[in-house]
This record gives C-alpha cells, structure tokens and sequence, in this order.
C-alpha cells in the first residue's frame, strides 16, 4: 500500500515546520542547552502541526547523535539515522506512548498510563506520552493526569495536544509549557502543495492547487489529503474538475458573484447562481466564502494596510480584483446590510433541505 501523502512529506526536523517559527525557535533553543521540560500543552487548529511537533520532541529527547556528539546537540534537531530516531519514525518505538484520548478518555486508561510509567524506558533515555486531543478526558481522567504531571517521574516527558484549549482544566494547563500553532496562511499551503507537484512530477493547473489549499482552511494535513484525493481519481486536474470534486467554487467564480452583487445586477446574480447550483457545488460553503470575499472588499476600502495582511492569503491577482471591487462599493452601508442578510441566510443553509433558498432571498431582499 502506498504511503499517504500527508504522512510521506511530515516534517522529520524542526527546520521542515513551516508556519509555527516563533515556536520552533524556543523548542530548538531549549534542545540546544538540553533544558527540556517535563510536560508540554501544543494547542491550536487541527492539520497545524501539534503531533508531528510531538514527535520530533521525542527524537529529540532520545537522539543518540544528539548525547554523544556536544557540535550537533548545539543545532537542536534530531539526526533522523540513528536508531531511536528511525524507530520513532517508523511508529515502531516502545517508548514512544502516543494515546488518542478522543477514544480513550476513561479513568481506566489513565491508571493504565500511570502505571506505565512507573517502569523506566526499556532502551531509550526517556520515554515520552503524546495524548492527543487531551481536551476529551473525562473529568475524573483529567484528574488522574493532573496527579500524574505533578510529580512525573525524571525519565518521563508528557506532550499534550489539543484544538479545544478552552475545555482544558487550569490546572492541567498550569503543569505545562504551552505552545500556540497557528493556523497556516494559504499562500504557505500553497508553497508546500508546489513543492509536492515537483517532487510526484505531477501536472495540476494552479488556479486548482490555490482553490485546493483555500479549502484546507489552514491545515498542512487537510491540503495533502485533498491533494491526493484530487490527483489519484484520475478525471482531471483543471479547476473545473477540482471544483466537482471538492464541491466548492473557486475564488474566479464567487469573485464573479460578488461582482454582480456590487453592481446590483439581480438578474445576473440569480441567473450565475443558478448556474453554481446545477454544477452541484456546496451552497453553504459558496455562501461562507461570499461572506469573507465581501467583508475583505470593506476591509481593504477601509483600511488599504490590510493589503500586507491579506498577502498572505491571497495571490496579487485575488488582491488586485478585491481592490477593483472596492471601487464598486460607493455605499458602504448596502454591503454591510447584504453581509448581514447572508449570514443569516447561512446560519439557516446549514439546517434547511431547501440551502438555495434563503441564499436567493438574502440576494432578492437587498438587491430588488
């Protein structure tokens, strides 16, 4: 069976995490003067790279390069050949405990933990636990692990992650260093997903790998899957088929929308959306990105040094017709009401059998 394409380009050091500098630059600091701490909270959006940060801190931790050799401890990486190193990798490291607490979130697993740990490594200098998506732990297993990181024993290392910070319990979170991962800009998606398409020598239009990696709302993990599931169905790789496949429109089409909406023309915004909908694309989804594509034309208008920020979502091209667009928007408060109105109209598309309808009313109410 093939390797994944998410899981062939992960990461392996902390020079290859892109997107979470600040972060990495106070992990390898800490390598370089072996100060690592015993408990760890990466939290943030998911597909960011909290596990494979995880990970790579267990290579660190148990490098044999790294012990023997002071030169290459000074880079704070983990040599990626020896043999901890490989094995950890490899998902073949007895000292490496990575526990998905979204399905083992009982106090029983959690006792079950605490007496593994009591045992020292079987061949590495520490052993380390990864529990995923700790936010998930029952409260009387949150207790447990909170008894467990106030007295840790030295050879143990917890590193926890999770999407949900807010449900986590102040006490656990006192315990541990914590790391925010952010969510990573398009255009870094969009970056990687080139790097991928040279390495596979495989042909994909670029309007499509930028509509791939808008869709990856941030998230390394979802842009590759998606990028696989595009390239391996083998019915095209143009923008129109990408959008079939997805269900999701593409900046060029809901530009062409917002367009016709800043013009007032309702019988050219009814009949182009009609046309969407025969296509079989996700209302929803196409209502959401009308939303951000508006509310970045008042941004811009207002503020032309949101261009620097915007950068970093969207190509020059996108900005530019953003831009042309602000030209359109002579009274601001209609676009305000229409945002309004589609919101609303998004909030009951979620919920409703009929999602063209209330996108159509939102459209009418404002623009008759």
């Amino acid at each position: 069976m093939a390797l994944a394409i998410y899981r062939k380009y992960r990461p392996k050091s902390f020079k290859d995490l892109i997107g979470q500098e600040l972060t990495v630059e106070i992990l390898q600091n800490a390598a370089m003067r072996d100060r690592l701490s015993h408990a760890y909270l990466f939290y943030g959006p998911r597909g960011t790279g909290k596990t494979t940060a995880a990970r790579i801190m267990a290579k660190i931790a148990n490098c044999e390069t790294r012990a023997n050799d002071p030169k290459f401890r000074a880079k704070g990486e983990p040599c990626n050949k020896c043999r901890p190193c490989e094995e950890i990798d490899n998902g073949r490291a007895i000292d490496v405990v990575e526990i998905d607490a979204a399905s083992n979130r009982g106090i029983e697993e959690i006792r079950n933990l605490k007496e593994g740990i009591r045992l020292s490594p079987t061949s590495y200098q520490y052993k380390v636990f990864i529990i995923d998506e700790v936010h998930q732990l029952t409260k009387f297993a949150a207790d447990a692990l909170l008894k467990i990181l106030e007295e840790p024993p030295a050879h143990a290392i917890f590193v926890l992650a999770t999407t949900e910070y807010e449900k986590l319990t102040p006490t656990v979170v006192s315990r541990t260093q914590r790391f925010h991962f952010r969510r990573i800009p398009t255009q870094i998606l969009l970056k990687k997903l080139n790097q991928i398409v040279l390495a596979e020598k495989i042909e994909i239009d670029n309007a499509a790998l930028e509509l791939i990696a808008t869709a990856a709302e941030g998230s390394f993990r979802d842009a590759e899957s998606l990028f696989e599931q595009v390239t391996s169905l083998g019915v095209g790789t143009g923008l129109e088929s990408v959008e079939q496949i997805l269900g999701k429109v593409g900046f060029r089409r809901t530009a062409t929308l917002a367009g016709y909406l800043l013009d007032n023309d309702l019988e050219a915004a009814l009949t182009y959306l009609s046309e969407i909908n025969e296509g079989g694309s996700n209302l929803v989804q196409l209502n959401k990105d009308l939303i951000h594509y508006l509310r970045r034309v008042l941004a811009l208008k207002f503020n032309p040094q949101l261009e620097e920020v915007f950068k970093r979502e969207l190509t020059p091209d996108e900005i530019s017709e953003i831009k042309k667009h602000g030209t359109l928007a002579k009274d601001p408060d209609k676009i305000i009401n229409l945002i309004k109105s589609l919101i609303r109209a998004y909030s009951e598309m979620r919920y409703s059998p009929f999602t063209l309808v209330p996108l159509e009313v939102a459209i009418i109410e404002n623009l008759k």
